[in-house]
């Protein structure tokens, strides 16, 4: 074991500089993003068993060499279905951004909270997509504003305030028909429900369809002001409808609702 670190390090190249500054970097985000959760003390284990098997193969301990291979073999699969949310979820955010520029995946793996963002961004979105699809079968309306930014030009005070976590089941709730709060609009800042029951301005845009409703007009009102997203739930029809920078999308495909959201939460 001495003579191997001793000629690993007599050798030590650019490359094997960076192969270390990435491992740990690895390793520091992913403690970073689990600490506090009982996923973290699985990562620990899991680093710990990977560490003793690379100490016990160098030392060449056959017996236990052969114990820790089977385990480690086992073990990865262990992991995959443990972290198989979270897997997911680093995968398609991969594959959604350019590798470069603000919000790429390289720039932001060099961010202290870059996979905890990553982990907070896909649940809230995740929580919101099964909402409207409930809402869609069930034919409820719904109007959900996402901030962008702090620039909101309508009063948030109309509503009440919630300031919950983001959930399926609560967004549930408010937009139930017995809930007084049904009519009114709500606002999400990152993961947060800040309130509910909010009342929109209506747009008088002369460029609307004459067939929609005051929920879509109201969606583009905000839009028109304020630096925000705007979901809308048709209660006739289900279908979803976009509302952004004055402009209204309708009957609008999950995947693109997701895709909208996903670039509203990272601007």
């Amino acid at each position: 074991m001495q003579e191997y670190l001793l000629n690993y390090f007599s050798e030590f190249s650019v490359i094997q500089v960076i192969d270390i500054a990435l491992v740990l970097l690895l390793v520091f985000q992913l403690y970073r993003a689990l600490r506090g959760s009982i996923a973290y003390n699985i990562f620990i284990g899991a680093l710990v068993v990977y560490i003793l098997w690379k100490i016990v193969n160098k030392l060449n301990m056959v017996l236990m060499g052969e114990i820790l291979d089977r385990l480690a073999s086992i073990g990865l699969i262990a992991l995959i279905v443990v972290f198989q949310p979270e897997i997911r979820k680093f995968l398609i955010n991969l594959g959604r951004r350019s590798p470069v520029g603000k919000n790429g995946f390289i720039t932001r793996l060099f961010q202290s909270n870059s996979l905890t963002k990553y982990i907070v961004e896909e649940n809230v979105i995740e929580e919101i997509i099964q909402a409207l699809r409930m809402f869609q079968e069930k034919k409820l309306g719904a109007i959900i504003v996402i901030a962008r930014s702090e620039k909101l030009e309508f009063d948030t005070n109309s509503g009440s305030i919630v300031n919950g976590v983001v959930s399926t089941k609560l967004l549930a709730s408010i937009f139930s028909k017995s809930s007084p709060l049904h009519d009114g609009a709500v606002l999400i800042d990152r993961d947060n429900i800040i309130a509910a029951g909010i009342v929109l301005p209506i747009s008088d845009s002369v460029e609307l369809p004459s067939s929609i409703g005051l929920r879509h007009r109201s969606a583009v009102g905000a839009t028109e002001h304020s630096d925000v997203l705007v979901v809308v739930v048709s209660e006739e029809t289900g279908k979803i409808s976009l509302a952004s920078n004055g402009k209204l999308q309708m009957n609008i495909p999950m995947e693109d609702v997701k895709k909208e959201m996903f670039m509203a939460m990272t601007a």
